[in-house]
């Protein structure tokens, strides 16, 4: 696929073998604005690839190195996630400056670059997360308009169980055990919850422990016949 370089000088060098990707929307007025943020020295941020509304790819920062993009993180154990991760910004407005749709041309570049990021460093469904997932008490990107079952149909992502659930019928202490056995930081319960709705059921987000999310959770943690 074509990529535009736009080199970030907001990298230094890798200390973990890349086990997951993170995507997170841009939350600013438009590409350009995301772009000058992202290659700015003084910003200290940056990401791997950015992609334009229009499916315009850039790349900023070779993915041998560890782009600024997760912050302060965790997924499934790992908490220095920018060491770990590929980092794919996705331009949109974000919840702060008009939340919308993400364009069929913009999903349309996404889907090759995640695939062959994703073979090329064996990266697991599991671990194709968004920026809410690995930060729920600090971030809402790429948020519940976000098309994963999208990426999940080409098995680039989780998908959100929809047949055969079962409620277990936990107690909250038992869903929150459960939720960080999937690899949410749950120190923030409320937070945890609604990352995880926003994430597998995204048409209710309001952080309340129900039979559905429970069953879902449940669904996510069985084994499944290859």
């Amino acid at each position: 696929m074509d990529l535009i370089d736009r080199p970030s000088p907001n990298f230094d060098d890798r200390v973990l073998p890349v086990t997951m990707i993170v995507l997170h929307y841009t939350g600013m007025p438009d590409c350009q604005s995301a772009l000058d943020r992202m290659t700015s020295p003084e910003a200290k941020v940056s990401a791997h690839y950015c992609i334009d509304e229009d499916g315009t790819v850039y790349q900023l920062v070779d993915e041998a190195k560890r782009a600024w993009h997760a912050g302060k993180s965790y997924w499934r154990g790992v908490t220095d996630i920018n060491s770990a991760s590929v980092g794919i910004e996705i331009v949109n407005p974000g919840h702060e400056f008009g939340y919308r749709d993400f364009p069929d041309e913009q999903v349309a570049a996404l889907i090759p670059l995640l695939s062959s990021i994703k073979e090329r460093h064996g990266v697991g469904r599991g671990n194709v997360v968004g920026h809410s997932d690995i930060a729920p008490a600090r971030k809402d990107d790429p948020g519940e308009l976000f098309p994963w079952d999208a990426l999940a149909d080409r098995r680039l992502a989780l998908p959100s169980p929809t047949r055969d659930l079962m409620d277990p019928f936990w107690t909250d202490a038992g869903f929150f055990l459960a939720l960080d056995r999937f690899g949410y930081d749950v120190s923030d319960p409320h937070k945890a919850v609604i990352a995880f709705q926003r994430r597998f059921r995204p048409a209710t987000i309001d952080g309340i422990v129900d039979g559905q999310c429970r069953a879902k959770l449940l669904s996510l943690l069985l084994p499944r016949p290859q």
